[in-house]
C-alpha cells in the first residue's frame, strides 16, 4: 500500500485557501491575506474548480429536472458590437431540487470566420437572431424563477473575473454554479472533503 507523505501545515494553507475561495477573494487578494505567492493561489483556486465540476456532476445525475431555459452571455464590453454574437456563451440551466445545473452547449465561435467573409453581415445577423429568438430552448412555469434568480447571480458573480480565458469558462460557470446552489458553510465543508480524497 503507497503512503502518501503531506504536512499539517500544507493542509491548514490549504484549508484557507479554501476559505478565502469560498468567501470570494481574488487570488490578489488570497495572496496578500496569506502572506503567499500568487502561482500557489491560482494553481489551487483551477484545483478547486475542477473538483467543484467533478462534484457537481455527480450531484446531478438521475435528478428529476422541474424546469430548463437557454441563457447567452456576452460581456458587456462586446454587445455593442453585432459580429461579437459568436463569442457569446450559450448554455442551459436547469432547475431541479431546488438547485440548477447548467449544461454549456456548442461554441459558436465555429461560425465567425464565416459571417466576417461573407460581406453580408447585416443580413446574416439578423437571420441569426431570429434563429435564437425561434429556436429557445425553455420549458418554465414562470417568469420569474429559480433560474432567472441565477441568471442575475451569474451576472453579477462573473464581473469580478478579467479576460476569462476562452477553454476556461466552463470551470468559472460550475464555480459559480456550486456557490449559488451552497451557503458557504456547505461549500467549505464540501470542498474540504474533497481535498481528503487526494491526501
Amino acid at each position: 500500500m503507497c503512503k502518501k507523505k503531506f504536512s499539517i501545515s500544507k493542509i491548514q494553507r490549504d484549508f484557507e485557501i479554501i476559505e478565502c475561495f469560498c468567501k470570494n477573494l481574488t487570488g490578489n487578494q488570497t495572496k496578500d491575506k496569506l502572506h503567499i505567492n500568487h502561482l500557489t493561489v491560482k494553481v489551487r483556486f483551477e484545483f478547486f474548480r475542477k473538483v467543484i465540476a467533478n462534484f457537481l456532476e455527480e450531484k446531478y445525475q438521475g435528478k428529476d429536472v422541474l424546469e430548463y431555459d437557454e441563457y447567452i452571455y456576452l460581456s458587456k464590453s462586446k454587445k455593442k458590437v453585432k459580429k461579437n454574437i459568436f463569442d457569446a456563451k450559450n448554455f442551459l440551466t436547469f432547475n431541479y431540487e431546488n438547485k440548477v445545473y447548467n449544461l454549456l452547449m456548442p461554441d459558436l465561435n465555429r461560425y465567425k470566420d464565416e459571417f466576417l467573409d461573407s460581406g453580408a453581415e447585416e443580413a446574416h445577423f439578423k437571420e441569426f437572431s431570429k434563429f435564437m429568438m425561434l429556436n429557445k430552448i425553455s420549458k418554465t412555469q414562470k417568469r420569474e424563477n429559480i433560474i432567472t434568480m441565477f441568471w442575475n447571480f451569474f451576472e453579477d458573480s462573473i464581473l469580478k473575473y478579467k479576460g476569462i480565458n476562452h477553454e476556461n469558462f466552463f470551470y468559472y460557470l460550475k464555480e459559480i454554479e456550486f456557490k449559488f446552489n451552497y451557503t458557504y458553510e456547505e461549500q467549505v465543508h464540501i470542498l474540504k472533503a474533497s481535498l481528503y480524497k487526494y491526501f
